[in-house]
């Protein structure tokens, strides 16, 4: 399994919201390039990046820090957050980035995730943000009316071969992760499966290495030092 630390983008600076509520905010670095370092240090080979305004706006606020923390720390780079057209895939692949994360725009329009998916195959990823089994959209604002399993199974039709599924109900919590969800969408799906949300201690990295899912994402336990990323690195392998 993969352990891909995360680094959430505000106005430069490495944030973390508590259930996807910007109000609830908390500033954890002023220096988001260092953080990437730090994860170097810790052994990762991959990193997720997201930018919470361009998640909000539909725009790349972020875009130069995130291709300084890329070329910083020469991880693996998914980036995420406002990624709505084919314009903005192409901007964030063509300078560097490794995979590009689609939000709201894979809920609302079919054919754009059918276009870039044909063009660049595995570079694009999907995340699925569920709210009470449904999938949230725009920052977690808005419930899009569709079930979080009958959008999986829309996304392996359309060849899509990467997941981020975020359980709002646990994201920035340090309750726990979901892993009963991620052991049903595992079993469902023939997709890689990335955890997010509630991975707050190093027995949820156990956890999800026994379901046997590709990927977690550890954000805020790491921040406020919960996990020890290098030792969940080390568990995660």
């Amino acid at each position: 399994m993969i352990i891909f630390p995360a680094i959430d983008l505000y106005e430069g600076k490495a944030v973390r919201l508590y259930k996807g509520d910007y109000a609830q905010k908390t500033v954890y670095s002023e220096n988001p390039v260092s953080v990437a370092k730090d994860f170097v240090s810790c052994g990762a080979t991959h990193i997720h990046i997201v930018d919470l305004e361009g998640a909000k706006t539909g725009e790349t606020p972020n875009f130069d820090l995130i291709l300084k923390i890329k070329s910083a720390s020469e991880l693996f780079s998914e980036v995420g957050g406002g990624i709505r057209d084919e314009k903005t895939v192409e901007k964030y692949l063509s300078a560097g980035i490794d995979r590009v994360i689609l939000g709201t725009a894979a809920v609302k329009d079919k054919d754009f995730v059918k276009r870039v998916v044909n063009r660049y195959g595995e570079k694009i990823a999907v995340g699925i943000d569920i709210k009470d089994g449904f999938v949230a959209i725009k920052g977690w604002t808005e419930n899009s009316g569709i079930r979080a399993f009958d959008f999986c199974s829309e996304m392996v039709d359309i060849g899509v071969k990467t997941v981020i599924c975020t359980d709002i109900s646990k994201d920035g919590a340090l309750k726990g992760a979901n892993a009963e969800l991620y052991r049903e969408l595992s079993a469902r799906f023939p997709i890689d499966f990335i955890a997010s949300g509630g991975v707050s201690a190093i027995k949820d990295v156990e956890t999800l290495k026994s379901i046997g899912l590709y990927g977690a994402i550890i954000g805020k336990a790491y921040y406020t030092g919960d996990i020890d990323l290098k030792k969940a690195i080390e568990i995660a392998k």
